[in-house]
């Protein structure tokens, strides 16, 4: 097997870069929905973290690595929203320019918020431009570096650095839930938690509409498809990452999908019953471990809440009715 591009040393190095910088998010318990999924369950509440996502974490850690000179040139990075105010924040942190190509339907609050933390943003239509190709060309006309949001081996070892913090927390764990985008979480906590816990079983949790990885893992080879139509935008990916398949493919035991209509009732039953306010990216974990996608009775399982940033008003209009 080929070395991966990160190893669990890396998620160390960047627990300590990260240490008073980044919340140490809760572990959150409920007896409801230990009962409701016959298992132990921690969630980690990364809805809490700083700009209300797990980005931070990958995001701070690779902009901390910057030279002087790569401090100076800037940096530019492509996002629907989270990752976006991830590098925003960090970038703010440290005293770096930052400009950040966001898709003109990108949550209002997301948008604002990356406004707020200092960066320039510059809009695209997903749908018919490419995000990759607009922030490549911006950083090389400007001298800036690029960050991509999960492909890169420091924003995947920050993201590790959350299954590290829930692990020595909690302690072992038999199966491990992680929300799925284009894997830098994934790929970061299959790394931080085969290490902590061997023989944990880790699964990916993605959108049923965007099941890039699931046809992808069952080709053995990475699988695009059409951008997805689902309510979970921060897991509007189209393929999985370069450097987080491999990892993902050797490490967890599989990747399961949520339709729209589970995620909704995941954020009304994280709401109702765990009082926190999550986004439907960052319900996908819970969603699976609700309605038994993995196999977790009697058992001690993690999962990721991943994100909370939803407007009020999207938010309200999510969960009123979530089976409909």
């Amino acid at each position: 097997m080929q070395p991966f591009a990160v190893t669990f040393d890396d998620v160390v190095r960047a627990a300590a870069r990260l240490r008073g910088v980044a919340h140490r998010t809760p572990a959150i318990t409920s007896a409801t929905l230990d009962e409701r999924t016959g298992a132990r369950v921690f969630a980690k509440a990364e809805n809490l973290q700083r700009m209300g996502a797990f980005k931070f974490r990958g995001a701070y850690n690779r902009l901390a690595q910057l030279d002087a000179a790569g401090r100076a040139g800037g940096v530019v990075a492509f996002s629907s929203g989270n990752h976006a105010q991830g590098v925003a924040l960090a970038a703010k942190l440290l005293g770096i320019p930052a400009a950040i190509v966001m898709p003109t339907d990108a949550p209002a609050a997301k948008l604002a918020a990356t406004r707020g933390y200092g960066a320039e943003v510059v809009l695209y239509d997903r749908r018919t431009m490419n995000r990759a190709e607009i922030a490549q060309a911006i950083a090389a006309e400007r001298g800036a570096t690029l960050v991509p949001p999960y492909d890169d081996p420091a924003i995947i070892a920050g993201q590790g650095t959350t299954a590290l913090e829930l692990i020595e927390d909690v302690g072992p764990l038999d199966v491990l839930l992680v929300c799925l985008g284009g894997g830098g979480l994934l790929a970061g906590c299959a790394l931080a938690a085969t290490a902590l816990a061997p023989g944990i079983a880790i699964y990916g949790v993605e959108p049923a509409a965007g099941d890039d990885w699931v046809q992808s893992l069952a080709r053995n080879e990475r699988v695009t498809i059409p951008v997805p139509d689902t309510i979970a935008d921060g897991m509007q990916t189209q393929a999985p990452g370069e450097l987080t398949f491999p990892i993902v493919r050797a490490l967890c035991a599989g990747v399961v999908t949520v339709t729209d209509e589970e995620l909704r009732a995941a954020m009304r039953f994280a709401f109702e019953r765990l009082k926190l306010v999550i986004e439907p990216s960052g319900a996908a974990a819970l969603a699976a471990a609700l309605t038994g996608r993995v196999d977790m009775r009697g058992k001690r399982v993690g999962l990721t809440i991943s994100g909370g940033n939803v407007d009020a008003a999207t938010f309200a209009r999510l969960i009123v009715n979530p089976g409909e």
